[in-house]
């Protein structure tokens, strides 16, 4: 990384991904090789500073056709079952955010549409969850549609956890164009947008507590460094960026049949 003063340099090892918040940088071609065989994700950004493209090696794994084979092989009856407790874990996150914000009823309110999740969420629980969940957090006339700075913050945030598990799913093989729930034809990455689902909440919370006047770079800084904000998985305490890891592994494992799907964890925020 160099500078105009002087270089600094960080061994590959240390990187899970780079996000390069301006238009302003220049990459040699070697730098873009090393980073494809470390499996190190590259998010670039446009002019106005948003999260716009990212590059993702070719062969993310040795054994890539047979993983995409086991992908296209998963059930109807697994898929649902993963997806219900991805939406369990999503809707659980959102009602502990409303229960550290001051919102206990509507905190309640979750907690039941969460014990109604079935298989699947045939009965769309996730979405009811969210009218309620967004209406509590940013108000009543809050719309995902307008041009606010907390929805500029939240798109930033929601790009940069993209960015993480389509990291995860390349680097083991697996499509991300064919999910378990997002079936989109226009999305590549419907299978990145399943299992990023129950992160989302913590990019919300950075929304509420610093882009609800403005969204500025200190927000873009303190969203880019998602990855490392510590969270409490499995009994103990990992960054982001392994939770994440660890939580795509779970999902995969029970795709393929390798553990129940009751078995997925979730995680707690510090």
């Amino acid at each position: 990384m160099r500078k105009t003063d002087d270089t600094k340099k960080i061994h590959l090892s240390e990187i899970s991904s780079i996000i390069l918040q301006t238009t302003q940088v220049y990459l040699s071609a070697y730098l873009l090789a090393e980073l494809a065989k470390c499996k190190i994700s590259l998010v670039v950004a446009d002019e106005k500073c948003n999260p716009i493209g990212q590059y993702l090696p070719l062969y993310g794994a040795h054994n890539a056709s047979k993983r995409v084979a086991e992908q296209l092989a998963w059930g109807e009856p697994i898929k649902k079952r993963v997806w219900q407790q991805v939406v369990r874990e999503k809707i659980r996150q959102q009602a502990r955010l409303l229960e550290e914000k001051g919102q206990a009823e509507v905190a309640k309110l979750l907690y039941m549409a969460r014990d109604e999740v079935k298989s699947g969420d045939t009965t769309n629980r996730e979405a009811h969850a969210a009218r309620l969940y967004f209406n509590a957090l940013f108000g009543r006339n809050f719309s995902r549609d307008a041009d606010t700075p907390i929805n500029a913050a939240l798109n930033y945030g929601y790009a940069i956890l993209l960015s993480m598990v389509n990291r995860e799913l390349v680097s083991r093989g697996y499509l991300t164009q064919c999910g378990i729930c997002h079936r989109n034809e226009y999305n590549q990455f419907n299978f990145s947008c399943d299992l990023m689902e129950p992160f989302r909440p913590i990019v919300d919370h950075v929304a509420y507590m610093y882009a609800q006047e403005i969204f500025d770079q200190d927000v873009r800084r303190l969203l880019g460094d998602l990855g490392n904000r510590v969270v409490v998985y499995k009994g103990g305490s990992y960054r982001l960026h392994s939770t994440v890891s660890l939580f795509v592994q779970d999902c995969l494992s029970a795709l393929n049949k390798n553990i129940t799907a009751s078995k997925i964890e979730g995680f707690e925020q510090l």
